[in-house]
């Protein structure tokens, strides 16, 4: 692939993938390195690369794995994804009534909302709405079970609801 190629694709794609690292990472000087480490394993892999498939998802992927073995490394994580959490499905249903006041938050306080998560639901929350991973392809990345991934959105988006309901119930106060 010529540089040149690759460079254009390098500056349609940082905004992307700088933001997934951003949020898997949590700390913009660690996002921008692992930004620069995702292209340049991006470049040394393109011959693996199908080209019928969009660029988008595929250099996603890439970043989402790498981030992932970063934290890992770090042993940030301690047991994240621990399969015996308990679950109570009464008090978390699918249709979480969260989606209207989702839609009436700005941007930047749901973002900020998605950085206050701890990891073990970040993770997920991220690769799902950030990265349109599905859940095979998070159960994949995180070495869990595609159920588990359901249950941990299941309760990053309970927590993401209080947490944001708390927001709007203060700001309302003021």
């Amino acid at each position: 692939m010529k540089k040149a190629a690759f460079d254009a694709l390098y500056r349609e794609h940082y905004g992307r993938v700088y933001g997934l690292c951003r949020r898997l990472l949590g700390q913009s000087a660690d996002a921008e390195d692992a930004t620069q480490e995702v292209f340049v394993r991006a470049y040394r892999s393109f011959g693996r690369y199908r080209r019928e498939d969009p660029f988008g998802p595929w250099i996603s992927t890439i970043a989402g794995n790498y981030c992932i073995d970063l934290l890992r490394g770090k042993q940030r994580r301690g047991d994240l994804f621990n399969e015996d959490a308990e679950v109570d499905p009464a008090s978390d249903p699918l249709d979480n009534g969260a989606g209207p006041l989702i839609r009436s938050q700005d941007a930047e306080t749901i973002n900020r909302a998605v950085e206050a998560l701890p990891e073990q639901f970040r993770l997920p929350v991220v690769l799902a709405y950030y990265s349109d991973a599905s859940y095979d392809q998070i159960a994949e990345t995180l070495g869990i079970t595609r159920n588990h991934v359901g249950v941990l959105l299941l309760r990053a988006k309970k927590k993401l609801r209080e947490q944001l309901t708390t927001q709007s119930a203060q700001g309302e106060l003021r």
